[in-house]
């Protein structure tokens, strides 16, 4: 718990309309991946009708404004302000009023070369309403439109000058185009139902409308769907992927599988790993709810020590992750979990988690437990230690805020309070997704990108400590 990921995309062209209510259901499966804002934007007659607004799906949208909406395109999306802050202008899709009519995007991710970018058009006479990355991209696209003749020749042609992760949906009067980057940092895949297409940042996204999972938006690739028909554009395509890792440890649902692993049994695995790296004797192990509850169960099974709850979630409060400073964070740790003092009270408890960035939010939790009657507490992490930030879209933040840098891991085990602590180390943590068709990017565990840095980011966030 600590972290949060930056948004949720989906997307569907359907000849038979109702396709704004269809992504209203898309977005909810996606919800986990964002919380602070939402948005729908659809084509109904080749005109772009849309709404956003900060707040959940449930509570920006309702069964007359989607009906108002309808559509036979529809793109949508669920955002963490990674850039720009948490207002509704900020919120997504972004729909561009121009020459060539309209056109509305959704991204997820975060691109590197954002102050480039916004230089370039500026001083082209380009007035820029937020912060967002996607605001660019959609200027981008929008612009080169002016030069091509089709949509997708204009998002082919803008890609190429996008560098950072970027997993986009494209909507014009006439289109639906997704389109990833070339090191696949952010999942995207397609679904179908009949003659209807999808598109979507996991596949438990599909399985919410029972759409059945076609395959992945391949780094690079760029697809189209005009007239119910599908093609797909290649031009950028490069043979490599880098897609991040710490979608299986904590971003995904368990229930999604993407590049054919199950996040589930990720999960699981980086369980049994951990068990077997960092044994311990104890009476029951239990997981922090909720990406550290199918990990918590794979290192039961290895270890053979119990499996349990140890927690009770109050299911109305946001992931942890997804709160936009530290304040909140902290606030909804307190009211986010209770401890089940008849299960752990006077009993050697292994406590799994996802991972610790400041150390706030693992203090609080194994005070929760103590405080339930816990005589022990080893915490075990399902994660090797952060020691950078991530500069293509997950909020891992500035190395002065990473408790790893500044301490040992004893050091941090005391400072949080544990009897014990344990890493998933970093030379075992491609394991835990063994049948992941797709290579990864663990620059916050490594230091080692697949794309370099800015150079005045790396100045600014050189050394560890």
């Amino acid at each position: 718990m600590g972290l949060h990921e930056e948004c949720g995309v989906f997307g569907v062209y359907d000849a038979k309309g109702g396709c704004a209510e269809c992504t209203y259901y898309g977005l909810y499966a996606l919800q986990h991946r964002g919380q602070e804002a939402c948005g729908i934007a659809a084509n109904n007659n080749r005109e772009i009708i849309y709404h956003k607004d900060v707040g959940l799906v449930g509570d920006v949208f309702d069964v007359q404004r989607l009906r108002e909406m309808n559509g036979t395109m529809a793109i949508g999306h669920v955002r963490y302000a990674t850039t720009g802050a948490g207002r509704r202008m900020n919120a997504q899709p972004f729909v561009v009023n121009y020459v060539k009519q309209q056109l509305a995007v959704v991204h997820n991710g975060n691109l590197v070369n954002t102050e480039e970018l916004r230089d370039y058009f500026e001083h082209r006479g380009a007035i820029f309403q937020t912060a967002s990355d996607t605001e660019i991209i959609a200027y981008s696209i929008a612009a080169s439109r002016l030069k091509y003749g089709s949509v997708e020749e204009a998002v082919n042609h803008s890609v190429k000058h996008l560098k950072g992760a970027f997993s986009i949906i494209v909507m014009s009067p006439r289109k639906l185009i997704a389109a990833r980057d070339p090191w696949g940092f952010r999942p995207l895949c397609i679904g179908k139902k009949g003659d209807a297409w999808y598109f979507a940042s996991e596949s438990c996204a599909l399985d919410g409308v029972e759409a059945e999972y076609v395959r992945e938006v391949e780094p690079g690739e760029i697809v189209v769907v005009e007239d119910g028909h599908l093609r797909s554009i290649r031009d950028n395509c490069q043979g490599m992927s880098y897609m991040c890792i710490f979608e299986y440890i904590y971003f995904a649902r368990p229930d999604s599988v993407i590049n054919g692993q199950s996040v589930h049994i990720a999960r699981r695995n980086a369980g049994r790993l951990l068990a077997q790296e960092h044994p311990v004797e104890a009476d029951l192990v239990i997981g922090v709810p909720d990406s550290g509850l199918d990990a918590a169960l794979g290192y039961a099974e290895e270890s053979g020590i119990p499996y349990g709850e140890g927690f009770v979630k109050n299911r109305y409060v946001g992931r942890t992750f997804i709160t936009p400073n530290q304040q909140s964070r902290e606030a909804a740790v307190r009211i986010k979990l209770g401890a089940l003092r008849c299960q752990v009270a006077g009993k050697r408890v292994v406590m799994i988690d996802d991972s610790i960035v400041r150390g706030t939010t693992s203090k609080a939790i194994v005070n929760l437990l103590r405080q339930a009657g816990a005589t022990e507490v080893h915490v075990r992490i399902s994660a090797p230690e952060f020691i950078s930030p991530c500069y293509f879209g997950t909020d891992i933040p500035d190395k002065s805020l990473l408790i790893s840098c500044k301490y040992s891991c004893d050091e941090v085990c005391r400072k949080i309070g544990a009897d014990s602590l344990g890493f998933l180390s970093l030379e075992r943590l491609h394991e835990i997704a063994p049948d992941a068709a797709c290579g990864f990017c663990e620059g916050c565990f490594s230091e080692r990108y697949p794309v370099d840095p800015p150079a005045d980011y790396a100045l600014k966030h050189a050394g560890c400590g």
